[in-house]
């Protein structure tokens, strides 16, 4: 049995994932829950009901990098940011600036700032909603509170019917400046080479320069709710500060000339466990440092950099995994560029004991920084009088031919790089997001997380919940992550007669 049994290390292996279901031997979390996509988490446990190996499986496949060939470049935008409907703004705004320098077209001062307004005010309302409808709930409510409770009706019956009015009267109104704009929230239409499709009418400005104190109003409070509710409680403390959350690799995220994190436009910046640059690049020369690795067991690629080669899950100073999102800007860069966020930037590093910080779960509290800082950039944009300009676009006259772009999505650094003929049809599309760049760190997490958590075969829900809030503070985007696949498609189908019996298994490897 254990010859069969040991083979169940990859979760592809049917026969003996269902040798380990028999021995009680084999947990299957599936799906999990509160992220974009679909995924499953399997765990393999030893005779003595110690965790063996944990994977998070993404059976999903999308194509999106194949159906764009042959299209318009300047579609880019819009079929993009059908890849997701939580950040379609993020796809759209990095496809965006792909074809300002596909095109070489710089945009107009007022069409930069528009698209700024609307990326800080995305970035605010998306952080608000994992905090306290995704990732906000464990904490919260509680990890091990029933499962019908962990949802944004149980945070609202922790924090009161008041303030959960004000969560979601912000949101709509983060997501009407958006729709004003872009058409609409979900996928907007905004971004054209060299600026945007729509000026701000002056009038209109008041309206907005009130949501962006309030959203300012709204991101600090909502880290006085964090303070009392998480920092308030040992128990979630320690949980942070724990072994089975905790891992030491390297961090990246785009930062601007003075090492300052910037969700919009800068060079991308690497720094290892100990806080030391290891390298900073434009987008343009991204493949120079990054490089994409596969495994059978997903249809997510691993992304690695590229100069220390890839060799497996490992921390450590010479580790080639790295993390990008809230927790790793803030740890790739030197300082916040807004007061409130670096003040609170400041707070987060003396408390957790100093940058880098590795602790997975610390990113709710990252993402609440970063909430200040959205907010802050918001203010700012709306008080400079440019931003009225009705020159909002400058047109291409370049023949295409390659360009890249990226911004910081929610999750992390996201890039598009397209190549096209002299026509602007795209002959080749190549994105990167957050969760590909973050994957091999997140199956770490759920294995690290599995294994400090589970002992002795006891397996509880609740306990099963804190696995997952191993890759739910990554706040991943499984449907992002799986957009392409090299070669054909592996496949298995299953033939089985009417009570459920197997007929015939028929295999594509």
């Amino acid at each position: 049995m254990d010859e069969v049994l040991a083979k169940a290390f990859n979760p592809g292996n049917i026969r003996a994932n269902a040798a380990y279901q028999a021995a009680k031997r084999h947990v299957i979390i599936d799906p999990v829950t509160r992220l974009e996509g679909h995924g499953k988490i399997d765990i393999f446990l030893d005779p003595k009901g110690e965790v063996e190996r944990a994977y998070l499986q993404v059976p999903e496949l999308r194509g999106f990098e194949v159906f764009c060939r042959g299209r318009p470049a300047e579609d880019m935008p819009q079929i993009t940011s059908r890849i997701c409907g939580v950040c379609p703004t993020a796809h759209h705004m990095a496809s965006t600036k792909a074809l300002d320098d596909l095109y070489r077209v710089e945009p107009t001062g007022a069409g930069r700032k528009i698209r700024g307004l609307v990326y800080h005010t995305f970035m605010l309302e998306d952080h608000a909603l994992h905090f306290y409808v995704l990732g906000g709930p464990d904490f919260i409510v509680g990890p091990e509170a029933p499962p019908a409770e962990r949802n944004i009706v149980g945070v609202i019956g922790k924090v009161g019917l008041e303030a959960g009015r004000r969560v979601i009267d912000t949101r709509r109104r983060l997501r009407e400046l958006i729709a004003y704009f872009g058409g609409k929230v979900v996928h907007p239409v905004l971004g054209l080479p060299g600026g945007v499709s729509k000026a701000l009418d002056p009038q209109e400005l008041p309206k907005f320069r009130q949501l962006a104190a309030d959203g300012l109003d709204f991101a600090l409070w909502t880290l006085e709710i964090f303070r009392k509710i998480v920092l308030g409680s040992t128990e979630y403390v320690e949980m942070i500060h724990s072994d089975a959350f905790t891992h030491k690799t390297c961090y990246m995220g785009m930062v601007d000339a003075e090492n300052r994190v910037n969700f919009y436009d800068g060079d991308l910046r690497v720094v290892d466990c100990l806080g030391r640059e290891v390298c900073k690049f434009p987008v343009a020369r991204y493949r120079e440092f990054l490089a994409e690795h596969v495994e059978p067991w997903s249809y997510m690629k691993f992304t690695f950099l590229k100069s220390r080669g890839w060799n497996g899950f490992v921390e450590g100073p010479d580790t080639p995994v790295y993390a990008v999102g809230p927790l790793a800007r803030i740890n790739a860069a030197d300082a916040m560029a807004t007061p409130n966020a670096q003040a609170a930037r400041e707070e987060f590093f003396k408390i957790l004991g100093g940058r880098p910080v590795h602790h997975t779960l610390a990113t709710h509290w990252a993402r609440v920084i970063e909430m200040i800082y959205a907010a802050e950039r918001m203010v700012e944009l709306v008080a400079d009088p440019e931003i009225t300009d009705p020159k909002v676009r400058r047109i291409p006259s370049e023949v295409p031919s390659e360009g890249a772009g990226a911004v910081e999505a929610p999750r992390g650094t996201l890039i598009h790089h397209y190549q096209t003929d002299a026509r602007g049809l795209v002959t080749m599309a190549n994105l990167i997001v957050a969760t590909g760049h973050n994957a091999a760190r997140i199956a770490m997490s759920v294995e690290r997380a599995a294994k400090g958590l589970i002992h002795e075969g006891r397996v509880t829900e609740g306990l099963l919940n804190k696995v997952e809030m191993a890759f739910r503070a990554y706040d991943p985007c499984l449907g992002c992550a799986t957009h392409s696949l090299p070669g054909h498609t592996p496949l298995k189908v299953r033939i089985h007669d009417q009570r459920g019996g197997l007929l015939r298994e028929l295999v594509r490897e």
